[in-house]
């Protein structure tokens, strides 16, 4: 019967934005994050065109990762991690984007995190984009809405892969890409917010912009790629999805057609372009609907077609219902993207659903798609997190999510996906994507560090810390 692999590809996970801190220090840049406030569950964050002083923005200081790696990275080991999936800061190395000299002091920072793991025997899996758009390109270029940041991504692409190359083996082009045929998106990966200030969930949304701005990053991915083949043929690069894992809320073939249009132009989209090179068929309908015209110069057709990617990597946490019934949209409210909420499931304390059998669904319908290796790089419950008064943290739900899901990975493998690793969402705690917050903690190592920024930074061992250790010393075989 099948298992994981013997080089299965046991870590964690991580963004440059939500953890490393020193936003300003050693040249870098401001970045889009850098202009998020907090927020909580019931308050979106927001974002800000000017960095105001009665705001407070987490990602500046967040977990200061920038003067830690070296404990962290150290504590990763102790846990046995073969993987760490981190992400590097577009504005450490080209502060505004445009420069046509890299910052070597961001450069060198980067050096010393990727030889700290490798001196623990750590395989780096890098994400050259995650969340972080340069401000300045916003302010310039209305962020990718404009061609002119395919020049300046394929430049700060070829700075990094020339400079770690012997080093670094896996590279991913885009954080969730497919965030961009959401309205999301807008804000968190395409940066099409020039002169927006507001709720990060009230951003002017134009279909024809975002989906330009999604041309934009699928010619940069592939030019990427493709000098990465052509250069370094050792290098594996993996493009980057969210699998808003799906149903449809019954067996109405009404609510099978939603489902499947919604399912193709989420989940499936992008990944089309990025492994197969070129656009779907059912793309057109879906552009013609929806006033949606793609302007393409000479070339990009051929430079999707040679730069699809080596393996495909996903983020998966829960999943989410599709109905045409107007009364059943309206009194069920959905969650992460959206959706009606599944009466079979629970739901962790932000409203997410858990649901570890749609992981396996999810591993086999894309394997059967593409027929190349799958990673998943993101999946974790953020949940609150309690110090008892001897210092221990008794996450035990944490770990009851997590054994539920690497079964369900282990079935999937059994059933034939290919699957090379696993490297949960926030090893160690570390600011929240959605709300800004730290008191939705995913880590196996918790961080003194609260959502109004006090806290003395230090880090102690959750229960899961040692569980994660025995499943990746036995390869995923002792989940008890």
């Amino acid at each position: 019967m099948r298992t994981f692999r013997e080089d299965f590809l046991w870590g964690g996970a991580t963004a440059a934005n939500q953890f490393e801190g020193a936003w300003n220090l050693d040249g870098k840049g401001d970045s889009v994050s850098d202009h998020f406030t907090n927020g909580t569950v019931d308050r979106p964050k927001e974002v800000t065109v000017k960095l105001e002083d009665d705001k407070f923005y987490p990602s500046r200081e967040a977990i200061d990762f920038y003067h830690r790696y070296k404990e962290d990275i150290a504590l990763f080991a102790e846990m046995g991690f073969k993987c760490f999936r981190f992400s590097i800061a577009w504005t450490r190395i080209f502060p505004t984007g445009m420069e046509s000299e890299p910052n070597e002091a961001g450069l060198k920072f980067y050096e010393n995190v990727i030889d700290e793991c490798r001196k623990h025997n750590i395989e780096p899996l890098i994400t050259i984009s995650h969340y972080e758009l340069p401000y300045a390109l916003v302010e310039k270029y209305n962020g990718w809405a404009g061609r002119e940041l395919v020049d300046y991504y394929f430049n700060y692409c070829k700075t990094i892969f020339d400079r770690y190359k012997g080093k670094v083996k896996y590279w991913l082009t885009f954080n969730e890409i497919n965030s961009g045929t959401m309205p999301m998106g807008s804000v968190l990966s395409l940066g099409t917010i020039k002169g927006y200030s507001g709720p990060i969930n009230k951003v002017p949304d134009d279909p024809a912009v975002r989906f330009q701005a999604l041309h934009h990053q699928f010619v940069a991915s592939a030019k990427a790629v493709k000098y990465a083949h052509d250069n370094y043929p050792e290098y594996k690069i993996g493009d980057m999805n969210i699998f808003a894992t799906m149903y449809p809320y019954t067996c109405n073939p009404d609510d099978i057609i939603e489902w499947q249009k919604d399912n193709r132009m989420k989940n499936w989209f992008c990944s089309d372009v990025q492994v197969r090179g070129e656009y779907p068929s059912y793309s057109e309908r879906y552009f013609e609907e929806n006033g949606i015209t793609i302007k393409k110069e000479a070339g990009d057709d051929e430079i999707l077609k040679e730069g699809t990617v080596d393996f495909y990597t996903f983020s998966y946490y829960m999943s989410n219902c599709v109905s045409t019934d107007p009364e059943v949209n309206a009194t069920s409210g959905g969650n992460l993207i959206g959706g009606v909420k599944n009466p079979y499931l629970k739901a962790s304390d932000w409203g997410w659903q858990i649901d570890p059998k749609g992981l396996r669904i999810s591993l086999n319908e894309i394997y059967g798609r593409y027929q190349i290796p799958l990673m998943v790089v993101e999946n974790g419950l953020g949940a609150k997190d309690v110090i008892e008064e001897d210092g221990s943290i008794h996450d035990s739900y944490r770990i009851d999510y997590l054994r539920q899901h690497i079964a369900e990975m282990k079935e999937a493998v059994k059933d034939g996906v290919d699957l090379m690793g696993y490297t949960p969402w926030g090893c160690i705690d570390l600011v929240s994507a959605s709300t800004g917050e730290m008191t939705k903690r995913y880590g196996f190592i918790y961080v003194e560090k609260y959502d109004d920024g006090t806290g003395s930074l230090a880090r102690r061992k959750k229960d899961s810390f040692d569980w994660y250790k025995k499943v990746i010393s036995t390869n995923g075989e002792d989940l008890a």
